[in-house]
């Protein structure tokens, strides 16, 4: 995955909300190019989460899970069980993108607490090595779901230790009073801005699609993103 990321080669992804270890299995055999396991809107808790975490690498493919809320707390027990990316919804500001990657990033940098288990194979690599290298291939992964993210994008694209972006086309409508328009002409001038300072700054571009339809889906990757 992340030689694909940095070849630049187009990505595709499902979210997965039902917490069924067997269904994320099935859906890590199935050729996307990463999974992403949610925590903000389903009832999946972190003995759960781990189990879906343990059926995705069993099928072969990265899992990021999107915690519910821009929370250290919250992003230091992911980290540490082992997660191959964190998503963080409804970043806005500079300060809240650089508390998130704060969150994933060890002092003097960052404020994660030192323990992790399973993302050090439960004492296979030893401490010296995840924190000089391994914890470090975690994809942090911004979240655009209000119109202040775009408003304020080119600064939060340069926060240090940032991977890549997600827009969350719902939210975003409803910013802007559109909410359930996701494809009104408003959202898609919105979606094409986004997409052009990503490009510009050198970031991964992601889009949550919602369907899988042909011509929608090429609109965005003319547009510039390259993970749908």
């Amino acid at each position: 995955l992340l030689e694909k990321i940095d070849q630049g080669r187009i990505l595709y992804g499902t979210v997965l909300s039902i917490g069924s270890p067997v269904v994320t299995e099935l859906l890590a055999q199935s050729g996307f190019d990463v999974l992403w396991l949610d925590m903000e809107h389903s009832a999946i808790g972190l003995e759960s989460l781990q189990v879906n975490m343990m059926a995705a690498r069993s099928g072969g493919t990265p899992a990021w899970v999107r915690i519910p809320w821009n929370d250290p707390v919250r992003a230091k027990a992911v980290l540490d069980i082992g997660a191959d990316g964190i998503i963080f919804p409804f970043i806005r500001t500079v300060e809240e993108a650089e508390l998130a990657v704060a969150s994933c990033t060890y002092p003097p940098q960052g404020i994660r607490g030192f323990g992790p288990c399973r993302a050090a194979d439960y004492g296979r690599i030893s401490m010296g090595e995840y924190v000089s290298s391994t914890y470090r291939e975690c994809r942090r992964i911004i979240q655009i779901e209000h119109i202040d993210a775009v408003r304020n994008l080119r600064e939060i694209a340069a926060v240090d230790g940032i991977d890549g972006f997600i827009v969350g086309p719902n939210d975003l409508s409803g910013s802007i009073g559109k909410l359930g328009q996701s494809r009104c002409e408003e959202m898609m001038e919105l979606y094409r801005e986004i997409g052009s300072i990503l490009k510009e700054a050198g970031k991964l571009a992601g889009i949550y699609a919602g369907e899988f339809n042909k011509e929608y889906i090429q609109q965005f990757l003319d547009m510039g993103y390259t993970m749908i």
